[in-house]
């Protein structure tokens, strides 16, 4: 069992998106039994609501079903998690931070990376907030993770360990 988690800021727009996308992959692979997936934010303000109301529409358009509720990442998702990955750097280093002061070992700890890093059809260093932003903004939000999210499963389906190695 691989075990994957999306973090972005506060867990209405990216990270469930992520999580969406993912698990709508793998559905269509028939792999949902390999995976646990899950989404959370590094902040707490939206704790306990769906995801925004734009990116559950702009994600039906697709056919993905964002049915997540936001929560705060936690020390334990630490030690539940072997994928961390994250939407920008200011995740990025949150994630990162967090790890530092677990007290964990770097070998006991999550790979924790850039989702970015598994895009193949787009070049981006960060999958932009588009809480902001109008309608474009959401769509290409989709278009980034459904590109970095194909990439994601294609590595962790060709490593035995699901530990891929750095794109």
């Amino acid at each position: 069992m691989k075990r994957v988690l999306f973090v972005c800021l506060g867990n209405i727009c990216r990270s469930p998106a992520a999580e969406g996308v993912f698990l709508h992959l793998l559905a269509q692979a028939d792999a949902t039994e390999r995976f646990v997936v899950d989404s959370a934010g590094t902040g707490g303000w939206h704790v306990g609501t769906a995801a925004d109301r734009r990116m559950r529409e702009a994600a039906s358009r697709r056919g993905i079903t964002l049915t997540s509720r936001a929560r705060q990442l936690e020390p334990d998702d630490l030690l539940h998690f072997d994928h961390i990955l994250t939407m920008d750097a200011s995740n990025l280093a949150q994630v990162e931070s967090l790890a530092r002061d677990s007290g964990l070992a770097p070998a006991h700890r999550p790979r924790i990376e850039p989702l970015v890093r598994y895009c193949s059809r787009f070049e981006a260093l960060e999958v932009p907030d588009p809480y902001y932003g109008g309608a474009a903004g959401f769509e290409h939000v989709l278009d980034l993770l459904e590109d970095a999210c194909t990439g994601l499963l294609t590595a962790l389906d060709s490593t035995p360990t699901g530990r891929p190695s750095r794109p």
